[in-house]
């Protein structure tokens, strides 16, 4: 029982310092020289491609990528009813972050509508199906603490 706890604990406090980390990806571009246009990574080339500099391609990728890693973990943890209309917002970033890949594009952010529905389509069976698998743990998790809140508190037979 207390291996159970103490992993718990650990993946929790992880999953915690993930979320803390992420959005400091944000600013990951100010350490990139802004007169480089191909930066050499351990992963490979980032060229800049459309935005012709590498910082501002990496500046724009993880404007996309931050907000839409967020929203994905808020929609896989989240027990709430409501939870389905972040399925939009997620759809949206994923779209704006194909769009930032289209060097045919002229404006990054210029998406039409109609063109997210299919997409949405797609992302929601798919987000329904990991959350499905993930939903168990976290009802489980939901009943284990209010048995844990009835076993504390002692009933008084008449």
């Amino acid at each position: 029982m207390k291996n159970k706890k103490r992993l718990s604990l650990i993946a929790s406090s992880l999953i915690a310092i993930i979320i803390i980390t992420i959005p400091y990806l944000l600013y990951f571009h100010k350490s990139i020289d802004p007169d480089i246009e191909n930066l050499e990574t351990i992963f490979g080339t980032i060229r800049g491609g459309h935005y012709k500099f590498a910082q501002s391609f990496i500046y724009f990728l993880f404007a996309k990528l931050v907000p839409l890693i967020l929203l994905f973990i808020w929609f896989i943890t989240n027990k709430h009813w409501w939870v389905h209309a972040l399925i939009i917002p997620i759809t949206v970033y994923l779209f704006q972050l194909i769009g930032i890949f289209n060097d045919s594009l002229k404006y990054v952010d210029e998406v039409e509508f109609i063109y997210t529905v299919p997409i949405a389509a797609v992302i929601m069976g798919l987000l329904y199906f990991v959350r499905s698998k993930i939903s168990i743990y976290i009802q489980a998790v939901d009943l284990k603490k209010e048995m844990d809140d009835n076993m504390k508190i002692p009933k008084k037979f008449k």
